[in-house]
């Protein structure tokens, strides 16, 4: 795959050659890059996690979030409908919502007491005749030319999902058909929320998106997934992709382990250990799914992702906090049929995973040292991204490849416009 430098409109960064196989450390540092993502991909044609709709089960329910740097406030109406808006009075531009959730009969920000219905119309104003006769606002005043911000919603497997582009295809669409079947198998299901937790990472959010499609390093990082062969590259697996490679699925089934001899020839760290847990319980599992699958992380473009490991099943999403600041949210789900043993087996599980966990730990460190490592590289310097191939496409059986961080990059040149 040869591709020749692209620069984008206004002239001030030019892609390497090699395409998505060469990514410029830039992209990590730039001020100017990072505030494009934000109008170019946040406010662009993508599908944002807002919420799940669990978090607003009863009319007047409320959740606040962010899509990328942009707070935003979603709602359930007295009629059942979902709504979203960016939480910001039309009027000084103060947060409207101040707390996480909550329930409302009205949204009223507390500077100038403006308040709004619930799908973000503006009806009322204190003082709007003024007192006695004096002040207030003009005669031509409109309420109906004042309102908070709306996004698109689409209620999908479980998910509120908010777009500001009406060019966002419908969500089935985005996803493509290989990643809609993944997301109706694992969330079409009633869910429950077993816990949630938050963690803050010093880097840029684009690290955490290489991260969640980086297949196999895994293997190699986290000890503990290699030596309990709770996620091993000796596992039957493979990549699957979407049409457009934004989005992928990396998966392993368990019971088709067969240690390979490359994990000793290539003297891999994660394998030099025979541990034992003093609760093994936390590994026991039973058969979800009749595909055998038992790991899996769906990555969806740009800050989405779904995972299984054995039995815990878990949302992520990342929001971008700065140049050099990625949050880090994980909600962990039953379904609401699961009995109380099937519920303790999946909270059990969970706890490996998370900030205080054996995973997510190590990802938050080994990106901070990325991030660290790139400040001041020169502008040519780039990553080298030719595991497993130069395109971007499925991978069957082997998930030794960064196909899948190419099909991020892929998309992401497409939306900032750093094609050729």
């Amino acid at each position: 795959m040869t591709e020749t430098a692209a620069t984008p409109s206004n002239g001030s960064f030019r892609w390497p050659e090699g395409g998505v196989t060469r990514v410029p450390y830039r992209l990590y540092t730039d001020p100017d890059i990072y505030a494009q993502e934000q109008e170019k991909i946040f406010r662009g044609p993508i599908w944002s996690l807002l919420c799940l709709e669990i978090d607003i089960p009863n009319p007047g329910d409320f959740k606040t979030t962010f899509v990328g740097e942009i707070p935003v406030v979603v709602t359930r109406g007295e009629n059942g409908d979902v709504n979203a808006m960016v939480n910001r009075c039309a009027h000084k531009g103060a947060l409207v919502c101040l707390k996480e959730r909550g329930n409302r009969e009205n949204l009223t920000c507390v500077y100038h007491s403006w308040s709004y219905t619930l799908d973000g119309r503006l009806n009322g104003v204190a003082f709007r005749n003024g007192i006695k006769g004096k002040g207030g606002m003009p005669k031509d005043f409109d309420p109906k030319k004042h309102r908070m911000e709306p996004l698109r919603v689409e209620v999908y497997c479980g998910m509120v999902l908010g777009t500001f582009s009406a060019e966002t295809r419908p969500a089935a669409a985005y996803f493509g058909t290989v990643m809609d079947h993944h997301l109706q198998r694992n969330l079409s299901r009633p869910l429950k929320l077993l816990g949630s937790h938050s963690q803050m990472m010093k880097h840029n959010w684009k690290l955490y998106a290489e991260n969640v499609r980086d297949s196999y390093h895994a293997t190699l990082l986290h000890t503990f997934y290699t030596t309990f062969k709770v996620n091993r590259l000796d596992m039957d697996g493979g990549i699957a992709l979407s049409d457009d490679g934004r989005h992928s699925i990396s998966y392993a089934k368990r019971a088709t382990l067969q240690e390979s001899e490359e994990y000793a020839a290539a003297n891999v760290h994660s394998a030099q250990y025979d541990s034992q847990l003093a609760a093994p319980e936390m590994l026991e599992t039973w058969p979800e799914f009749e595909d055998g699958i038992t790991h899996s992380i769906q990555a969806l473009f740009p800050t989405l992702a779904v995972q299984l490991t054995l039995n815990s099943l878990a949302v992520r999403y990342f929001v971008p906090r700065g140049i050099d600041r990625t949050e880090l949210f994980w909600l962990y789900l039953g379904y609401e049929d699961d009995d109380e043993e099937k519920t303790r087996m999946r909270t059990n599980q969970a706890n490996l995973t998370g900030a205080g966990g054996l995973v997510s730990l190590e990802d938050g460190c080994i990106n901070e040292f990325v991030e660290r490592g790139t400040r001041g590289s020169s502008d040519d310097a780039a990553e080298f991204l030719e595991m497993g191939g130069l395109d971007v496409a499925p991978s069957e059986g082997s998930r030794a490849t960064e196909t899948a961080i190419r099909g991020f990059w892929k998309g992401y040149r497409e939306i900032m416009g750093f094609e050729t």
